[in-house]
């Protein structure tokens, strides 16, 4: 099986979201942080708020939405994953921290639907 145009397509969607949110406010501090509990596609923050992005993207939704595709398994991954950040960059351990989602779905030719979800989940 050929995943380069999937990994095209998973990049394409990285950057209109940063994009998004960069037209927001929001200042990036890393991208694609990778450690053996996971990956964080972008670190962000708004303002004092240190901001995980999980970026999320379906080409249809036969096996549901974008957002929906964030279920319990990824947010755990998220979470150790933002715990090694944290733990490597003590810069903002003392700052509040959000996960938002940004779930990009395709809806016909050349067009997309995207929903930022911002405070999508916490830390339990």
């Amino acid at each position: 099986m050929n995943r380069a145009p999937h990994l095209a397509a998973g990049q394409r969607a990285e950057d209109q979201a940063l994009e998004l949110l960069r037209h927001a406010g929001l200042t990036l501090v890393a991208r694609n942080y990778h450690c053996p509990q996971g990956e964080l596609d972008l670190v962000m923050t708004q303002g004092e708020t240190l901001v995980m992005v999980e970026v999320r993207y379906r080409r249809n939704r036969g096996f549901g939405s974008a957002a929906d595709s964030v279920n319990a398994r990824k947010r755990e991954k998220l979470l150790r994953a933002a715990q090694h950040f944290l733990q490597q960059d003590a810069r903002y351990r003392r700052q509040p921290l959000r996960f938002d989602v940004v779930a990009i779905n395709e809806t016909g030719a050349d067009r997309i639907e995207m929903d930022w979800i911002q405070d999508a989940f916490h830390a339990d």
